[in-house]
Formats: structure tokens, sequence, C-alpha cells
């Protein structure tokens, strides 16, 4: 879903400029919670670790996801209310109508990732820039930044980046940098990309996603398919032009324009 914000000292955040006076109204912030604590339970590496047994079963095969998977705490991203439901492959709400997508979900899109022509035969190198489409809660974006060098996120709703920032900014993680903006345009300042993953589904890839990929580079992203629902594509940029995969069926929330 999901331009160059102010830094803030440990934790780099960058956003395009916002809406004017006259396009304000905008949907509401995410009403906030406190961030869970780190109960016992919910904190534990063996909750996170039967998590990722359960990716494995399910044919998540490299390693480096399932280690990205096990190191990021996905109870620390969902409202309190749903804690107990943060490690089960389910899809939980985050509020402003959108969702945190499956651990499966997400696992299998970060391992298509990796597997983009540039990384052929390297399978324990990282992946290059990554953008992301769709920021959301900010989970996907903390997963990618344990396999990618550098994650740009770009969200729509400004009451998600905002959630977000606050969600992710305790990691201090330098090499992830949020955006409020239009995904659908990309963000061509940080371009080339080894990767552009998005977390939201429209007619088509957009050309600007094209345009900003590497040559080696890989799309993965939802888009409507010709049964009505919507179907993974899979684009690698080679030099010898484009190659696309459709694969299996999944739902996501719509690919939206603008800035909300």
């Amino acid at each position: 879903m999901a331009t160059t914000p102010p830094s803030r000292p440990g934790f780099p955040v960058r956003l395009t400029p916002t809406a004017s006076a006259a396009t304000r109204g905008r949907q509401p912030s995410v009403p906030m919670r406190p961030l869970v604590s780190a109960t016992p339970s919910m904190a534990s590496d063996a909750i996170r670790a039967r998590m990722v047994q359960r990716l494995a079963a399910q044919g998540v095969a490299d390693a480096r996801v399932l280690r990205a998977m096990g190191a990021v705490e996905r109870h620390r991203f969902v409202d309190s209310a749903l804690v107990n439901q943060a490690y089960e492959d389910t899809s939980l709400p985050i509020g402003l109508g959108q969702t945190i997508s499956k651990p499966n979900v997400v696992a299998r899109m970060i391992e298509l990732l990796l597997a983009a022509p540039a990384l052929a035969g390297k399978p324990n190198d990282r992946l290059g820039r990554v953008l992301e489409i769709g920021t959301g809660c900010g989970y996907q974006a903390t997963v990618l930044s344990h396999v990618a060098s550098e994650v740009y996120s770009i969200e729509r709703l400004r009451g998600l980046h905002e959630r977000a920032r606050t969600n992710i900014r305790p990691f201090r993680l330098a090499t992830l940098h949020l955006l409020l903006g239009d995904g659908m345009v990309g963000y061509a300042k940080g371009a080339p990309y080894a990767g552009i993953i998005a977390a939201a589904g429209g007619e088509a890839v957009p050309e600007a996603w094209i345009e900003q990929l590497a040559v080696g580079g890989r799309i993965v992203a939802p888009t409507h398919s010709a049964a009505g629902g919507q179907a993974l594509v899979v684009i690698d940029k080679t030099v010898t032009g484009l190659q696309r995969r459709i694969l299996e069926a999944v739902h996501f929330v719509p690919l939206k324009s603008g800035i909300a």
C-alpha cells in the first residue's frame, strides 16, 4: 500500500509531501493502543519457533525467510485485543479496513522475491534494495529488513503510516525507510530496486513499478485474475524483456491511488 521525511535519531523516517489544507478531509488516524508488552507467552522464542515450523511444513524452504520470520515478533504489530492470535496463520484487522497478512502469505511472497534472477545460485545472499507497496502496520517491512540490504516501504493511509512508525521505531532499523505517499507511482528516488513487493491488488501491475525495477529484479504482487478474483503474479525483468508468471489465487485489499 502501501518525500523524504525528517530523520529521527537512530531511526531515519522519510515522508512524502502531505496533502494541502484543502485536501485534508482525510480518514482519521488509527486509534492507538499501547504497544503490547513483551509477555512471556508472546515474546518467547518457542512460540515463534512453532510458527516457523508450521511455515516449513507448509512448504516455505528458504532458510533466510524462516530465520527472518522467527526473528520478528508479530505480536508487537497487532492490536492488544488480538495478541493471542498473533502467531496463528490468519490475517488480522489493523484499522482503516486494512489487515496484516497471514504469516504464510508473508513468507511465501518474500521467498518468491528472494528467488529473483539476480540471486540465482546465491542462496545465502541478501536481496538488494526493496520497495514495499503498502506498509500497513509495518510487520512485513520489518521482516524484509532481515533479508534485504535496504527497504523502502510506502503507505497511502496516513493513520497506518503513523502506526507503522510507532511500531517500528523501537527496533532502530537504519536500513528501513517509511514513506507516506501514493504506492501506485512507486518511489523513483530509491530506484532501481532489486525487488518490489505489494500488499494490495489492482487491475494490473503499474508501469511505474516496472520502470523502477532493476534488470535482474523481480516484482511479486497480487493482481486481478481472469476468474474475477486475485492471483499472485511474478514479473522478472531481464536483459531481453519481461517474464511473467501467474501463480495461486490470493485475496488482498484493493490497490488505490492518492493519499488519505
